[in-house]
């Protein structure tokens, strides 16, 4: 969330950047502002009243020491009146800090100075291509019709057991995830990211932590037995993983990888633009985060930039890089960066990947530090990438790659699948 700081030395201007991602933020800014008033006054009300408190503790101890007890027992009485005063400011402090901090948390992050102006993703800004477009026959199938074709993923199967958007993956289709996943995980350790493992459910801190909450339980499944979240994506638990933390100097950038199953369930309307794997409920995906000094958080968020290409590049896939306009950026994010993917046989640009930086709104809320040089303490800036998205790249291969004689895989990937086609069924 926005720090008190930020607001306060530059109220108008935090407004007016705010507008950029839609979102008008005078009233919740002025409230703020309001509540941080009566929190300092009652700090220094507070403050007046101990300091009271001690001297005339003295005085009493002085009066003690002189026999004067009845002038003592007198003192005693206004100490007594003094912290029940003390009682009562140090509550309006609290509830107006617990103010702040409930409005803090329906405000969204101030978007960098290059986010461009815009209120959908029609206003997003493409800033780099590559790749080479594949030449399909008119025969060439979505990726749905061959899944089926080449028995792959069962959509129909996922939806007796669990539901829409709950796809079975079946013989080639499962060992092609499964090579996918170890293949950005790979590549993430070999570019600095530590690998880890973490939780697929979070509790309600973690979630206040990264920004899902309050922002997004309608698209969270929530086991409210437990009152638990799966998560929506590995940045979650990750992130959270420097919860309450302060790091070292030395020990910056922090770069983790993971692993996950994701759940989201706000899958999107129905239509071509969902079918098979274009908008699932559950789906696989490679994490990468970065935590640094904020003033080296853009050339991190760069170098993952530049990471991601090299994946795109390496399956062989047409891609284009997007930089998101104000009202399509994500409620924490101050900076983001889509990677699309083009799938030819659907033709049209599949989201596969999208590269943040939190800037210190993250940080704020986790109460994620680290101590400099000097000894002094102060909020890091959060960085995250998908590394990425399996879905749509897997629907992307499958289009691009189809042939008469089966669907090839691109050189990069065969280590890990074991097999250079999926070949062709015979025909029943």
């Amino acid at each position: 969330m926005l720090t008190l700081k930020q607001i306060k030395e530059n109220t108008e201007a935090v407004i007016e950047r705010l507008r950029k991602k839609q979102f008008e933020a005078r009233e919740a800014i002025t409230e703020v502002l309001n509540f941080d008033e009566i929190r300092r006054r009652s700090q220094q009300e507070l403050d007046a009243s101990l300091s009271r408190q001690k001297a005339l503790a003295k005085e009493i101890g002085d009066l003690m020491k002189q026999g004067a007890k009845e002038q003592a027992e007198s003192i005693r009485s206004q100490v007594a009146l003094l912290k029940e005063a003390s009682k009562s400011l140090e509550e309006k402090k609290a509830e107006a800090e617990a103010k702040i901090r409930e409005i803090l948390l329906s405000v969204p992050n101030l978007p960098a100075d290059i986010v461009p102006e815009g209120a959908t993703a029609e206003d997003n800004v493409c800033v780099k291509t590559g790749g080479e477009m594949p030449a399909l026959d008119a025969t060439a199938e979505p990726h749905w019709e061959l899944a089926k074709d080449y028995d792959l993923i069962d959509f129909e199967l996922g939806v007796k057991i669990s539901g829409a958007g709950f796809p079975v993956y079946k013989g080639y289709g499962a060992r092609l995830q499964r090579a996918l996943i170890n293949f950005f995980l790979d590549n993430a350790r070999e570019a600095g990211y530590l690998e880890v493992q973490p939780p697929y459910v979070v509790n309600e801190d973690s979630g206040y932590g990264t920004g899902q909450l309050p922002d997004k339980e309608g698209q969270m499944y929530h086991a409210t037995a437990d009152n638990l979240y799966l998560i929506p994506t590995a940045e979650v638990p990750v992130t959270n993983i420097y919860r309450d933390v302060i790091l070292e100097e030395k020990d910056l950038p922090v770069r983790n990888t993971a692993y996950s199953a994701c759940f989201r369930r706000e899958a999107g309307s129905y239509g071509k633009d969902v079918r098979g794997l274009n908008r699932l409920h559950q789906f696989d995906k490679v994490e990468i985060v970065c935590i640094d000094k904020p003033e080296r958080s853009y050339q991190r968020l760069d170098e993952m930039v530049a990471y991601v290409e090299t994946l795109v590049t390496k399956l062989e896939l047409p891609w284009r890089i997007l930089r998101l306009s104000g009202g399509d950026m994500s409620f924490t994010s101050a900076l983001t960066y889509d990677f699309e993917v083009f799938s030819a046989a659907q033709k049209r640009w599949l989201e596969v990947s999208s590269v943040s930086n939190f800037e210190s709104y993250q940080a704020n809320r986790l109460r994620c530090r680290y101590r400099d040089a000097e000894q002094g303490v102060q909020l890091v800036h959060t960085l995250n990438g998908s590394a990425l998205a399996l879905p749509r790249i897997v629907a992307a291969l499958l289009e691009n790659n189809q042939t008469p004689e089966g669907i090839r895989i691109p050189e990069a990937l065969r280590p890990y699948t074991g097999f250079d086609f999926i070949p062709r069924p015979a025909k029943k």
